[in-house]
């Protein structure tokens, strides 16, 4: 019987995932233990999936994966891997070209996340202006002094910059609009001096960082936006920015952004993403002042959660099946899957 793996998650248990494909007539197995994330350890636990079912050494795999490193190893190892089915947008745990090289379908779940993680970002502009987690703190341990944690900062009167504007970083745009920014976009598609068909004005990137009070980064994972936000463009900012990142940890210079905090020269900081996950407590962004961090939870809602488990679990299993995914990242792979 072909058997469809979820290789790791974060989602505290696997049974919604085995509903749905054992439903469809299909065999199950998950593991969720951080060592599961390994190239080495995908590659045993699916041999192991496999030579679980009667004489399925030869069977057909699939996989569903969070943020397991799936490299060319991976799959050089496993040419019975009809599919991988991420948990989400970002695909840059998964060598794509290698899977093509192998017939394997790589899937994924754009759009899933839209409004919840627009809200985050909001969400940690507004807490970071506002410094709510500084006066918090400050109220549990017996303090009532707000002038303690100025400045204080307000929507109006400031401009909210998007760098990237897909699905997600137009929901955040109009958003940050709708409370009273005025918003500026950047867009590797976007021309500057052209307006969005929102009528947000396009700018250059750098001229965007030296022209915004908040940044709020939404693009994905490549190696044109690794540290797209450099030490350099940092200090190029103003030094009463916030910077916000829901996108890729990568796609800032943590340390970097951390020694610029550390010095003074930013207003402050909201992360939901980091370079290297889960975060250390001795990471240079843990002791910068004025930050708001959160434990790569923007995307998920109760709501989110259900549409991007059976989004994903559906891919895995369309493709086992013979048929095409709702989303698939390299389509010219989908023949040589099928016919695993």
């Amino acid at each position: 019987m072909a058997t469809i793996v979820m290789t790791d998650n974060d989602f505290g248990g696997a049974d919604f995932e085995r509903k749905l494909v054992e439903s469809a007539g299909l065999a199950f197995a998950s593991y969720d233990g951080r060592d599961c994330r390994a190239p080495e350890q995908i590659v045993a636990h699916l041999r192991s999936a496999a030579e679980c079912q009667p004489g399925a050494g030869a069977r057909a795999l699939g996989a569903i994966t969070s943020y397991g490193r799936y490299t060319a190893e991976v799959f050089k190892a496993l040419p019975q891997l009809k599919v991988v089915s991420k948990t989400g947008t970002g695909v840059d745990n998964i060598d794509v070209e290698a899977a093509t090289r192998n017939g394997t379908a790589v899937c994924n779940v754009p759009g899933y996340g839209t409004e919840v993680v627009s809200d985050h970002a909001i969400a940690l502009a507004l807490a970071v202006l506002r410094r709510i987690n500084e006066t918090d703190a400050d109220l549990r341990a017996g303090t009532w002094d707000f002038r303690r944690r100025r400045p204080l900062g307000q929507v109006q009167g400031r401009t909210f910059g998007v760098v990237g504007y897909g699905s997600i970083g137009r929901a955040a745009a109009r958003k940050a609009r709708g409370l009273g920014f005025d918003v500026v976009v950047w867009d590797r598609k976007g021309v500057p001096g052209r307006r969005t068909p929102e009528d947000f004005p396009y700018l250059a990137l750098d001229d965007l960082l030296k022209t915004v009070d908040v940044v709020s980064f939404h693009t994905a994972l490549t190696p044109e936006t690794h540290h797209l936000l450099s030490a350099e463009r940092i200090a190029s900012m103003k030094p009463d920015a916030v910077v916000v990142n829901t996108s890729r940890g990568a796609v800032v210079d943590t340390k970097a952004l951390a020694e610029a905090l550390c010095a003074g020269k930013l207003w402050g900081a909201g992360l939901d993403v980091f370079e290297e996950e889960p975060l250390t407590p001795g990471h240079p962004i843990c002791r910068a002042p004025h930050t708001v961090l959160s434990p790569h939870d923007g995307y998920w809602s109760e709501e989110s959660a259900v549409e991007l488990r059976t989004r994903a679990a559906e891919n895995a299993i369309a493709v086992m099946s013979g048929k095409a995914p709702e989303h698939c990242i390299n389509p010219e792979a989908l023949e040589a899957a099928w016919a695993k």
